[in-house]
């Protein structure tokens, strides 16, 4: 994992403590799991993970759309599930389209996902995105 990864991964560690699940960082050709809490494993193992990453990228669509139906900046999706909760952003509006998505166990009173997203954009500003390509397919 490089630095900038590293940094992208505590921040997001901070924000969520023990509620964090997994952490995927991709692009349109690749994904790389940053992270996944040991209990998680088994659940992820069952799952189509190419079909899940896959879906995240259809989020460079509807960005485009949401932006243009609501003449605001996209800045994240959150899902919610009877028991987790799934974030995703882009890290850059460029042509290298990389994001991350992450899981959180569900929490009394909610997460604040603003914030998260905020805390994301610091850690990875000044750093250029090709420092943040995921390294596999896995």
């Amino acid at each position: 994992m490089s630095d900038a990864t590293e940094r992208l991964l505590a921040a997001i560690r901070r924000f969520s403590g023990e509620s964090l699940r997994d952490v995927w960082l991709f692009d349109q050709w690749a994904h790389e799991q940053l992270y996944v809490r040991s209990d998680v494993e088994n659940d992820l193992s069952a799952l189509d993970v190419d079909a899940l990453v896959d879906n995240e990228r259809y989020g460079y669509v509807t960005r485009a759309t949401y932006e243009s139906l609501f003449a605001d900046e996209y800045a994240y999706t959150v899902r919610g599930f009877e028991h987790t909760e799934q974030f995703r952003t882009f890290l850059a509006d460029c042509d290298h389209r990389v994001g991350v998505f992450a899981g959180f166990d569900r929490r009394s009173g909610g997460h604040d996902f603003t914030r998260l997203h905020e805390d994301i954009v610091a850690a990875v500003e000044e750093t250029p995105i090709e420092e943040f390509m995921p390294s596999t397919s896995d």
